[in-house]
């Protein structure tokens, strides 16, 4: 019989393992000695130890499915459970009841990670409904749009929630998707209404701006393109292409226009820079009349150089007040000599001024003699009444004599 501190083997070639609970068989050897049989069942415990050791380790470092981590040690148990190995199966089985322990206690790990996971989860995908849900009311369209689809792609990089809370979630972020797609179709929509509108506008005031074109009605043509103009940019705008074929011919028919105008301008300017010349030489002519010694002589040069100006057509506007004001400054010192010659000719006129003069001079001498007196009489108060009396008439007097001598007289 051979035996050792975990098994031996009978004289019949049974063999024992050693546990807690007494003895065990674990098998027979008939076919060499005992030492032979137990060292063979020993080398069927390392066996148990090696799977047991390689085990472990993947359920410490691998990603191992708990239920396959289960199956496995179960699978170990059973080998270690129906005995046919020597050495320390309470020992295995220990180290098989704490891997058990360890994957449950991983078990709840994960399912808390998932747990959390899935809350976080949730959160994210409620976040993301909501700001879809407000992003549904922008007018923004480019920027809600290209913010709407990259929620879209932040959402297939979510975990999925359960069934119900999913679905719900979804069902909000789509329907928030479809209300903005609904809103920016129906805006461009009606910009494209509002486009052709604004094209169908401005083809007519393409139409009349090129009936306009070859107008020499200058000034009410010129008029009416501005006219055009603020129509034009009232109108809106039509869609690219049209806008931009509508505009070069709207443009193009007022540059011929405005090309004539200014051609024409051009030679008009010239023009009236030469009868601005030929007016200064009038003005300086006629200004050699003042002052005005012979009257008639005047009056005469200046009707000829009247004629020859009102012969000349336009100047420059901005020349037009200077020159015409010298002109009109001859022509009213010419009109005072006139009104002078006349008051000083007019007999009627010399009459009343002699016997105003007349009335005047004989007031005064009155005043003079009846100051006299007063003062004689020692009367001074009434003296100086009658100085101060005096003082008026002599001023109306003075007055009258100058304009007497303006006849002549």
């Amino acid at each position: 019989m051979s035996s050792d501190p975990w098994g031996r083997v009978d004289e019949t070639g049974t063999v024992y393992v050693r546990t807690a609970d007494g003895e065990k068989e674990v098998g027979s050897w008939q076919a060499g000695s005992p030492a032979e049989a137990l060292a063979y069942f020993e080398r069927k415990y390392e066996g148990l130890v090696v799977e047991i050791g390689l085990l472990e380790r993947r359920v410490q470092t691998t990603d191992l499915a708990p239920k396959d981590a289960l199956a496995a040690i179960e699978h170990l148990r059973a080998a270690v459970d129906e005995g046919h190995a020597v050495g320390d199966l309470a020992a295995l089985a220990g180290r098989l009841d704490a891997l058990v322990a360890l994957v449950d206690s991983r078990r709840e790990e994960r399912r808390a990670a998932k747990a959390k996971q899935s809350e976080e989860a949730r959160s994210a995908k409620e976040q993301l409904v909501t700001e879809a849900e407000q992003l549904a009311e922008s007018e923004q369209w480019r920027t809600a749009g290209e913010r709407l689809r990259a929620l879209v792609d932040t959402w297939k990089g979510l975990p999925r929630l359960d069934r119900k809370s999913d679905d719900e979630l979804w069902h909000r972020f789509s329907h928030a998707r479809s209300v903005f797609s609904k809103r920016r179709k129906a805006h461009f929509a009606s910009l494209d209404a509002q486009r052709e509108q604004a094209r169908r506008t401005k083809e007519k005031l393409v139409t009349e701006a090129l009936s306009l074109s070859d107008s020499t009605d200058w000034g009410p043509t010129a008029a009416r393109y501005r006219e055009l103009m603020t129509e034009w940019k009232a109108a809106g705008r039509a869609q690219r292409e049209a806008e931009d074929d509508l505009w070069n011919r709207f443009r193009g028919a007022q540059d011929v226009f405005f090309a004539a105008r200014s051609e024409v301008f051009a030679e008009r300017d010239g023009e009236q820079r030469d009868n601005l010349a030929a007016k200064e030489q009038l003005v300086v002519e006629a200004e050699k009349l003042l002052p005005v010694t012979d009257l008639k002589a005047a009056r005469a040069a200046f009707r000829t150089i009247n004629e020859r100006w009102e012969g000349i057509g336009h100047v420059p506007r901005d020349a037009r007040p200077r020159i015409e004001s010298r002109m009109h400054a001859v022509e009213r010192a010419l009109a005072e000599s006139e009104d002078a010659e006349w008051r000083r000719t007019n007999p009627e006129v010399r009459a009343r001024a002699q016997g105003l003069t007349g009335q005047l001079q004989a007031a005064v001498d009155k005043l003079r003699g009846q100051i006299d007196t007063a003062r004689a009489a020692g009367n001074t108060a009434k003296a100086d009444k009658l100085a101060a009396e005096l003082e008026g008439r002599q001023a109306l007097l003075d007055q009258a004599l100058k304009g007497l001598q303006e006849f002549g007289g």
